[in-house]
């Protein structure tokens, strides 16, 4: 009952057009202070010291870094790069879009930003060349994605922070704790790989079908001049993981380097960002991370209510007493993200369910950097479904292009993604195999 009240009113606020953020500082308020005995000086301490974790730190440096490479010239250098490479394929551009868009989301880890950046070069291109305007927007919105499982993922360092003060019981009764960030990274690498290779045999199979023009095959001169071009942006990809995975410094500092190599090679190296545009861009930062840490701040507040109403462990124990088994959990969890993926932008998403499912996800012994997997690949579904898809959002206003005229266009690439979550969602070692391997993991 306690928490059907506490949904009840959560779900009011959001109705009437509420942002999430205050919906839920206000439903954790209106909820104490009337049903509870909880000093509201307990409240305000919460506010504070729920946010007083190092790893938070990590995400105003990379929305900086991911600025930072946004404005100064290295993703039109990444593109050059993926164009020399796969350009003569079956649709040329489009497939040089996908894999440009991996690149990038390996040093920016928001998805939106890595719309933005490819699509506002290689939308109007791939027009230019023949390829239809819906095919080429639901390409980039599509291989946007990728910047939240190809770490750093700011997504990724949302549901550390959700679960980390939670100690939850495993089948056996011992304790499991949340997954760390390092952990979460070095999980991402093969199934993000994984996904753009799907995302790119998807987009030559649609563009084969379809007989779309394919530019012409460089030489290697050209591929090697591409690649010494971009390679300062690329080398941001091996300071980061290679730093966490051989123990130079942590998730949060690596994030640091990150944003003072941006800046770096931004300003001085590639020389497309002057020192008067920089105050613009931190800025921007500052703002995209301010509402970010708002957003989570009051996430913090609704995880202290529902761990203070025991509400976790409750619904643990009631989908164990009713016989469910990893596998119909997994399959229901999918289903409810999927949804909540469709009205809520990935951020709200993962702070309000992430802490109510995990200790169930525990108790049925399903490993937490693997459950982590799981969140963030139905968050990327959830960008690309109306009707708060932030990719589609983002494509639409590159484009020009309709809503619904996007929806419909990415849906074969929607497919493709359906297929790896269930992929992801019972092949553990598909996530565990390489933090293992690399010895991060027992």
């Amino acid at each position: 009952m306690t928490g059907l009240v506490i949904l009840f009113l959560l779900v009011i606020l959001l109705l009437v057009g509420m942002p999430v953020s205050i919906a839920l500082g206000l439903t954790v308020l209106t909820f104490l202070f009337a049903m509870t005995n909880v000093p509201l000086d307990a409240i305000a301490l919460k506010l504070f010291t729920g946010i007083e974790k190092f790893e938070l730190m990590c995400i105003p440096f990379f929305v900086l870094a991911g600025m930072f490479m946004t404005h100064g010239g290295v993703a039109k250098r990444m593109i050059r790069f993926a164009t020399a490479m796969t350009g003569h394929w079956p649709g040329g551009l489009a497939l040089a879009s996908v894999v440009a868009c991996a690149i990038f989301a390996a040093v920016s880890g928001s998805s939106p930003a890595t719309v933005v950046a490819i699509g506002a070069i290689m939308i109007p291109a791939m027009v230019a060349q023949g390829l239809p305007k819906p095919f080429a927007a639901g390409v980039v919105a599509s291989g946007g994605v990728l910047g939240i499982l190809i770490p750093p993922s700011i997504v990724m360092v949302l549901y550390s922070v959700a679960t980390s003060g939670m100690i939850a019981e495993g089948p056996d009764g011992e304790r499991v704790h949340g997954a760390s960030v390092g952990d979460l990274f070095m999980a991402g690498v093969v199934p993000g790989i994984m996904l753009a290779a799907l995302l790119a045999l998807t987009t030559v199979w649609i563009a084969w079908r379809r007989d779309y023009p394919r530019g012409e095959r460089q030489p290697w001169s050209e591929r090697l001049s591409s690649f010494v071009d971009c390679f300062w942006g690329l080398a941001l990809i091996v300071i980061v993981m290679g730093g966490i995975y051989g123990g130079v410094f942590t998730p949060t500092e690596a994030a640091a380097v990150s944003a003072v190599y941006a800046f770096f090679v931004a300003v001085y190296v590639y020389k497309d960002l002057t020192l008067k545009e920089v105050p613009r861009v931190l800025l921007a930062s500052a703002s995209m991370s301010a509402m970010l840490l708002y957003i989570i701040t009051n996430a913090v507040l609704f995880t202290f209510l529902l761990t203070h109403e025991q509400i976790p462990q409750a619904i643990a124990a009631w989908i164990i007493e009713q016989g469910f088994g990893r596998i119909e959990f997994l399959l229901v969890v999918n289903i409810i993200l999927m949804i909540a993926g469709c009205v809520m932008e990935p951020a709200s998403v993962m702070l309000i369910l992430a802490p109510i499912l995990f200790p169930v996800a525990m108790a049925l012994g399903v490993d937490p950097v693997h459950f982590g997997i799981i969140l963030v690949v139905n968050m990327e579904i959830g960008m690309l479904t109306p009707p708060v898809g932030l990719n589609l959002y983002v494509a639409s206003g590159i484009s020009r292009l309709g809503l619904m005229t996007l929806s419909r266009a990415v849906l074969p690439w929607l497919g493709t993604m359906v297929a790896f979550l269930m992929l992801v969602t019972y092949w553990p070692d598909l996530s565990l195999g390489f933090p293992r391997w690399l010895g991060m993991m027992p």
